[in-house]
């Protein structure tokens, strides 16, 4: 039976940001074995509805790792391998072709597979969805015949896919089941804000729209909705969700939940067995409450950490949630965690596109916005937020105040 001393299920980010630092920590060559469902060795994700989508990048320049970096290193990396099953007791996965493979020290990283469109006419061709560097090449050959598009979702998967696909050139409609864009994370004045730039650009928005059905022959052309209006497409991008990839593991041992769950170290409920990125649930020192992140920074984050305590110290995971997006010529940060703030100020033009807005609760910071404003606001958002430090909403929200007075 063929193992390692260390395997990663999954060839994700995680695995490729997990290899880098195990050889940084002085990882041996053959005690490390990448086991990926995926064709390509790991690869950045952002850039799959970024620059890759657009054309602007390559398959080669989006690799976390070159491919040779990992047979200079001794690294095992079995592409076209998809995990079926775990057995924890006897250190063991089980894989597609019929074999098994050992290990003594595991990293679950099998990600999240997208939620799919449950309605007539969601199996047509050119109904597309994006998780993968093969979901993204599909969308931009489509894109390349198309003349119209529909995106059901108005997400940051939902936003940044709109916006690449109308600089190149299609009518573009984003059809959204809320009554503005992003509810879930935006203020009421940054949705306006977004709306108006992406409409100003030639995009359309259609609100509180129930999808009914998809419409074609063998492809779709049309998506009709639920007050009996439709909007004519050649292609379709749904970006409605996630799930985290976690099936497999039922049975194991390791204990499921929305994710794998994890303690504060990142370990699973079986010792040596650990989950990072899309599928880690995991409790979060700062906000003091369970979350699962699917983002770049917390993928990076929990790999590079799960490396640390496989080789070299065992310390908490600490960390403050964080994504960015870039969408026309727009890019922005966000941190923190929105959900149980009190009060929300913005800070500086909500009518150009230099601003910033932060969530508080107790008078303290708990998430931030930052678009196109100063170093020393990007700065402030992740250390107030991580140290709980109460600031003025006052002072806070004149912009031409230095923000470091605002801080009680």
């Amino acid at each position: 039976m063929r193992g390692a001393k260390i395997a990663v299920a999954g060839g994700g980010m995680v695995a490729g940001y997990a290899a880098k630092r195990m050889v940084e920590l002085g990882l041996k060559p053959g005690e490390l074995a990448i086991l990926s469902a995926d064709t390509s060795v790991p690869y950045e994700r952002p850039p799959l509805s970024k620059g890759f989508l657009a054309g602007k990048d390559t398959v080669e320049s989006i690799r976390i790792n070159p491919d040779d970096f990992y047979r200079e290193h001794g690294i095992e990396v079995r592409l076209g391998t998809a995990i079926t099953g775990l057995d924890s007791e006897h250190r063991r996965l089980r894989l597609n072709s019929g074999e098994e493979f050992a290990f003594e020290k595991l990293i679950l990283a099998t990600g999240a597979n997208a939620r799919h469109l449950d309605l007539p006419g969601a199996k047509l061709a050119n109904v597309l969805y994006l998780r993968s560097l093969a979901d993204s090449a599909r969308i931009r050959d489509c894109a390349a015949r198309a003349k119209q598009a529909a995106v059901i979702g108005g997400g940051f998967i939902g936003m940044e896919v709109a916006a690449i696909l109308g600089q190149k050139g299609l009518a573009v409609t984003i059809i959204l089941n809320e009554d503005r864009i992003w509810k879930r994370f935006f203020t009421p004045r940054m949705s306006q804000f977004f709306e108006d730039y992406y409409t100003a650009r030639g995009i359309r928005f259609i609100k509180s729209a129930t999808v009914a059905e998809l419409r074609g022959d063998s492809a779709v052309n049309s998506v009709a909705l639920a007050d009996g209006s439709s909007v004519t497409c050649q292609m379709v991008v749904a970006g409605v969700g996630a799930r985290p990839a976690n099936e497999i593991f039922s049975g194991s041992g390791i204990e499921l939940g929305d994710g794998v769950i994890v303690n504060e170290y990142l370990e699973t409920s079986q010792l040596g067995i650990f989950a990072a990125g899309d599928i880690a649930n995991y409790p979060d020192l700062v906000f003091k409450k369970r979350r699962r992140v699917e983002h770049w920074d917390n993928a990076v984050s929990q790999a590079q950490h799960c490396a640390e305590t496989i080789l070299a110290k065992r310390a908490p995971f600490r960390h403050v949630p964080y994504f960015f997006s870039d969408v026309f010529d727009l890019s922005y940060e966000f941190w923190g965690d929105p959900a149980d703030a009190e009060e929300t100020v913005h800070r500086g033009d909500l009518h150009s596109s230099s601003f910033s807005v932060w969530w508080l609760r107790t008078s303290a910071a708990v998430a931030a916005f930052a678009m196109n404003r100063p170093g020393e606001e990007r700065d402030a958002a992740q250390s107030w937020i991580e140290s709980g430090r109460h600031v003025s909403a006052a002072r806070l929200g004149e912009a031409s105040r230095p923000i470091a007075e605002a801080a009680g």
